[in-house]
């Protein structure tokens, strides 16, 4: 049995107290497919064109400014609250159980931290205004929007997916599954529909894929923990 595991899963194990499972000890690690890169997007009534401008409109108006997520406990919540408690901003968190992105448009909300791949055409249209991507670096599909660790030293946040096993999973059957999943991950034409989805393909070993797992846990219990986040 494989199971198709995601970034989600990392906030989960802290979101939920009362899982019956722990999602580091009771998994192996198989192999990864692709990172999924976020993007921080304001409407463009929002008078700020960079992170820096828009931290130091924020600061001059705390409480006044809200940023929209696909829910609690989400990926653009999560990522969100990151800036938050590493920029130390306040920005009130408004979740939708359906898109926000009717909402951004008009302007009934102002920030969001999204899927690149869902803004993507927005921005190129110039209906909405990108300040700055999630990931470490620059992302190939928009070159010239700066990652936000650029202004804020060592943020940093992208989704994932990825395979994982039950433990006890023979090593050998492991390092077979990794090898035939990056094979599939190197392909070509995998690579240019993965890119086309918003995604970067990315390939690991079995230990390296633990380790970010471990690694994204234990970063997320932190963001958990520090806005209080709690499940409905």
């Amino acid at each position: 049995m494989l199971l198709l595991t995601i970034a989600s899963d990392a906030f989960n194990a802290t979101l939920y107290s009362n899982l019956t499972f722990n999602y580091v000890r009771d998994t192996v690690p198989v192999a990864m497919i692709c990172t999924t890169p976020f993007v921080m997007v304001v409407n463009p009534s929002v008078p700020a064109k960079t992170v820096p401008e828009f931290l130091a409109n924020a600061k001059a108006n705390p409480g006044k400014i809200n940023m929209a997520s696909s829910g609690i406990g989400t990926a653009p919540h999560l990522v969100g609250e990151l800036f938050k408690m590493m920029t130390g901003v306040d920005l009130v968190h408004v979740p939708y159980r359906t898109s926000s992105m009717p909402d951004l448009l008009a302007g009934q909300v102002q920030v969001t931290f999204t899927g690149l791949g869902s803004a993507i055409e927005y921005i190129r249209t110039g209906k909405l205004r990108a300040l700055g991507v999630t990931t470490a670096a620059r992302v190939e599909a928009l070159p010239e929007i700066p990652a936000i660790g650029e202004s804020v030293t060592g943020y940093e946040a992208s989704g994932w997916n990825g395979i994982i096993a039950p433990k006890n999973t023979p090593d050998e059957i492991v390092k077979k599954l990794n090898s035939a999943i990056n094979a599939v991950v190197a392909d070509p034409k995998i690579k240019t529909h993965l890119i086309s989805l918003g995604v970067v393909p990315m390939s690991m070993t079995p230990s390296e894929f633990g380790k970010l797992i471990a690694n994204e846990t234990e970063k997320w219990a932190k963001v958990v923990k520090f806005a209080g986040i709690k499940p409905i």
